[in-house]
């Protein structure tokens, strides 16, 4: 939901301390409309400490949520997730496991149901070894065309199983999300990629 905090900057405001980037804060506000009104503002941990890379994708994933997400509509495991995205990001130097368990968890919240384990077509468990290509709304059938759309089995598993080890796990798992957030994008550009692009240019496909 969108919030109005009044006053926040000034020297005498009990807000200027908690209002901060990637802070937990338990919250109240007042008002009937689309925009509400702050009341109160309260901490209830520390913020995660996000610099460098890791903060830009912080950016990123807030930007994401409030791009895709419908407003006022309660999504307390979703927050867990985002809280645990965030956690990850604080602890490592490479954002992208993260970032692609969260934009996974983000569009199983949405509804956004995909079998990874069976193949659309037979209804039988995905070959480690067979290459299947992804159909929006029907899943993945085995194919031997091979393009953008196209996965092998064990890609597919380790999607599933949200296990990232290694960096052709983590391309398919990308390859994946960038398809199926798209439609809801509505074709316009993320601003945190355009200033990511700006600040990083040489390590620039990490949000790419």
């Amino acid at each position: 939901m969108s919030i109005l905090s009044k006053g926040a900057r000034s020297k005498r405001s009990s807000l200027k301390g908690a209002l901060q980037p990637f802070t937990p804060l338990l919250l109240k506000w007042s008002g009937n409309g689309a925009l509400k009104t702050l009341r109160e503002a309260e901490p209830i941990s520390l913020g995660l400490p996000l610099s460098g890379i890791n903060l830009y994708s912080g950016f990123y994933i807030n930007e994401l949520i409030g791009r895709v997400l419908a407003q006022e509509v309660p999504m307390p495991g979703l927050f867990h997730d985002y809280l645990h995205a965030l956690t990850e990001l604080a602890q490592s130097n490479n954002p992208e496991p993260a970032l692609r368990r969260f934009e996974l968890s983000l569009l199983a919240a949405m509804g956004y149901g995909v079998d990874f384990l069976h193949c659309a077509g037979s209804g039988e468990m995905v070959d480690p070894e067979m290459t299947y290509r992804y159909r929006e709304q029907k899943g993945f059938i085995a194919s031997v065309r091979k393009d953008h759309l196209s996965f092998y089995g064990s890609e597919l598993i380790a999607i599933s199983e949200r296990r990232f080890t290694t960096p052709d796990q983590l391309k398919s798992a990308k390859r994946f999300t960038r398809v199926a957030l798209k439609p809801y994008l509505l074709g316009k550009p993320l601003k945190s990629r355009e200033l990511f692009f700006k600040m990083f240019s040489k390590t620039r496909s990490i949000l790419k």
